[in-house]
């Protein structure tokens, strides 16, 4: 199995920290889309779009986005990064997604998620408590309309169909559909039994974080009669990719710092992050992706000895990072870190043959 290097982005709109400009809504739209086309030049193969419902994020609605950027790309996989499945409906994210899937000639994928994010469960009609049950019954619609159409079903939180005739369908034979997975032992327990590829996100901690996470996903999957090793795993997480060591954490952390402080406050409040806590956890032990080209491509190894995990997908820019700062990070992802890692992993799994 080919290991995969992409980013994603929410397309926060913040305040810059050093010039104080606050980008509008219009220039973070068109930046998202110039960012795919990019990563697609630089030969990266995944680009994800996140979805918030908050007016200091400009992706409410990333089909659209990712449906722009499929008319601007042309071999990079599109993605939600995730799509927050409790408080959409199924049958229309799969139409959404489908379309995505004609327009790029088979590229479209969906991570589905419960959302850390909650703003849309009021802002769509949903009750809170219905959280996990959400996700759930949602999750399982969303896999029969990929299985089968026209499609007969009935759950709590939805009209029933009946012989509902659903469409478009996938350009190719299917549309991959990943479930997102913050930690919890449940939602990974779940994942592996409906052997379902698993996207973990590490937000801030050890490398090691999500290594009970990783072992029940695959116990329940073997359990269930799934291979566990032939299912994929990505990790997504923050990063930013420099000249220079000191180079990447200097351009990021300012952007990073103001992003968790203004942006992170789906609990209530912000989370402050002095420069020494970034920089540990920008170490070789620690879960961030920043640093030099040679200081990524050898962290990246490491997430994929210890996990096994066969894509890795960096949110770079967070907290409004310029554009120039950005694409420069987009292009040596591309061209200096993607190959490297590829070559590595490829002769790894030559020689263990």
């Amino acid at each position: 199995m080919a290991f995969e290097i992409g980013i994603m982005t929410f397309g926060e709109i913040t305040e810059d920290p050093v010039t104080g400009a606050v980008p509008s809504p219009r220039q973070r739209a068109r930046e998202t889309i110039e960012q795919a086309e990019v990563a697609d030049q630089a030969g990266l193969d995944v680009f994800g779009v996140g979805e918030h419902h908050r007016g200091d994020f400009v992706g409410s609605a990333p089909s659209i986005l990712l449906a722009a950027a499929a008319e601007r790309t042309e071999n990079i996989r599109l993605t939600s990064s995730v799509t927050v499945l409790g408080s959409e409906d199924p049958v229309r994210v799969w139409e959404q997604f489908a379309t995505i899937d004609l327009l790029s000639a088979g590229r479209a994928e969906i991570i589905a998620g419960r959302g850390s994010y909650t703003e849309s469960f009021p802002l769509f009609g949903y009750d809170l408590r219905d959280y996990g049950d959400l996700f759930r019954e949602k999750l399982d619609l969303l896999l029969k309309i990929r299985e089968q159409n026209p499609l007969t079903w009935q759950g709590r939180f939805r009209p029933a169909l009946v012989d509902a005739d659903i469409a478009p369908r996938a350009d190719g034979e299917t549309i991959p559909i990943w479930v997102g997975v913050g930690g919890s032992p449940a939602s990974a327990i779940s994942t592996g039994r409906l052997g379902l590829p698993m996207a973990l996100a590490l937000l801030l901690g050890p490398l090691t974080f999500h290594e009970q996470t990783v072992d029940l996903y695959r116990q329940s999957a073997a359990e269930a009669g799934h291979d566990p090793h032939a299912l994929p795993i990505s990790i997504n997480v923050h990063g930013y990719v420099g000249r220079t060591s000191r180079q990447a954490r200097d351009v990021m952390y300012p952007y990073f710092a103001k992003g968790m402080a203004e942006n992170n406050h789906q609990r209530g409040k912000g989370l402050l992050i002095p420069r020494a806590a970034f920089d540990a956890q920008a170490s070789p032990r620690a879960g961030l992706l920043v640093g030099s080209p040679q200081e990524i491509i050898d962290k990246l190894l490491t997430y994929h000895e210890l996990y096994g995990v066969t894509r890795a997908i960096i949110q770079m820019g967070f907290g409004g990072m310029p554009q120039k700062e950005h694409l420069e990070a987009i292009e040596r992802l591309g061209t200096e870190v993607a190959p490297v890692v590829r070559r590595e992993i490829a002769s790894r799994e030559r020689s263990a043959a």
